[in-house]
């Protein structure tokens, strides 16, 4: 059997072997006798079924086994040339040449291996930033809102219209060219203005209203409204407002840290407003982190570190590129696609870029995951699915099941796993105003 390694790069790998046809029968032959042991023919008791027998009745089978067993020596013979171990390869050697001919196979096998990054002093990368500050008056607006929130509501006895934030207690009943719609009435409801909580516009001609005043307020529903038979219509609302309501004072003192704090030892105003404090920052560094500080460190590390990828891997990555973009194509766009190699062609290599970026900063975080000793298990991963499927009022195990069966558990892993190694790389750079 001739073999040819060739390690293309530090990520991929070929192997190109000619394979003789007497290889192959030897094979063939090796794997009937060891078949006429265990196999169960009609006719031949176990263990002595004759090998010509075996060959009769298994023929394409064993064809197939020993071609595959020559394949596997090839792939072990041509890894052990190119001194890659079996724990470096990523994803199945894909055979990309395999010509069959009366007395030999010529095969070449492409192999991928994880990728070695020199990391260095990674950590230089990783400038330093000012903790966000946060103001007193900021503080004091915060404590002023939470009061609030957990203010009474009190009547307004004055004679005076009803402005945004106000509640409104109001009766109300809807049409539809003419007609009463099921859900489109109710009496004595507190409607606060300014929530979103009606259809676009119903809040807006409510403001101004008083007390004891009725008026027909029109509106329309919206194109993507949930009911099929009121999306998009036209409607009217004959509304009565029987009260007004509001807020009442709250005093912002010690007893309502207390409140506050329930179950904190000598809480007071002062505990109150560090712990608003601690809250207000850790919001202001969660924004800073999303939105500006972890996507430039992270293209900082793809710019910096060159390496390199695993052919497959990018072509995989592209590969669903492609499948999401023909999500957005017409029928006829597709079928032009299918008709023309050269059109699929330039779709897919204008998504080559950001795909060879994807996984490189995939490929990054790995490495940096290991050295910064960061690991994220799935049973973390389901603890996370489970927190936000019931802040979403969904079933935490439906939930879970679904990202499982979608193949998606993975990817969100992956995502931790990079939320966690920037997190800890951009904290040890804090500076404290």
């Amino acid at each position: 059997m001739e073999i040819k390694s060739n390690k293309i790069n530090g990520a991929n790998a070929e192997i190109q072997a000619v394979i003789l046809q007497e290889v192959i029968d030897a094979n063939l032959e090796k794997i009937a006798k060891q078949l006429s042991k265990t196999a169960n023919v009609q006719g031949f008791r176990k263990g002595k079924v004759p090998v010509a027998i075996v060959k009769k009745q298994y023929g394409e089978r064993l064809d197939q086994d020993a071609e595959a067993e020559a394949l596997r020596e090839v792939l072990n013979r041509g890894l052990e040339e190119l001194a890659i171990a079996n724990e470096s390869l990523i994803g199945e050697p894909n055979i990309s040449q395999f010509d069959k001919s009366d007395d030999k196979i010529e095969v070449t096998v492409k192999v991928a291996m994880r990728p070695e990054i020199e990391l260095g002093e990674y950590a230089s990368l990783v400038k330093e930033f000012e903790k966000p500050a946060i103001t007193d008056e900021a503080i004091d607006e915060r404590i002023t809102e939470l009061a609030q929130a957990q203010a009474p509501y009190v009547d307004v006895e004055e004679d005076r219209a009803l402005v945004g934030g106000d509640t409104a207690v109001i009766d109300f009943e809807g049409s539809v060219d003419g007609e009463l719609f099921e859900g489109g009435a109710a009496k004595d409801f507190s409607l606060r203005l300014g929530s979103g909580q009606f259809i676009p516009g119903f809040e807006d001609q409510v403001i101004g209203m008083k007390k004891g005043e009725e008026k027909v307020v029109k509106v329309t529903f919206p194109e993507n409204y949930g009911g099929e038979k009121l999306a998009g219509k036209d409607a009217e609302f004959k509304v009565t407002v029987n009260g007004i309501q509001t807020k009442g004072e709250v005093v912002i003192d010690d007893e309502l840290a207390k409140k506050m704090l329930p179950g904190q030892e000598d809480a007071d105003l002062a505990k109150l407003k560090e712990q608003v404090k601690i809250q207000m920052e850790n919001e202001e560094l969660s924004k800073l982190y999303n939105d500006e500080l972890k996507p430039a460190l992270l293209e900082t590390f793809v710019e910096s570190f060159n390496f390199d990828l695993p052919e497959f891997v990018v072509e995989q990555e592209i590969d669903m590129a492609v499948n999401k973009k023909a999500r957005e194509l017409s029928e006829e766009e597709i079928n032009e696609l299918r008709e023309s190699e050269e059109k699929l062609k330039e779709l897919r290599e204008s998504f080559r870029d950001d795909a060879t970026r994807s996984v490189k900063a995939t490929f990054i975080i790995d490495a940096l995951a290991q050295a910064e000793k960061i690991k994220v298990d799935e049973q973390e991963v389901m603890q996370t699915i489970y927190f936000e499927a019931m802040q979403m009022g969904q079933d935490p195990q439906a939930a879970y099941e679904q990202y499982k069966k979608a193949g998606y558990i993975p990817a969100i892993q992956m995502s931790m796993v990079e939320d966690k190694v920037l997190s800890q790389l951009l904290n040890a750079k804090i500076k404290e105003v």
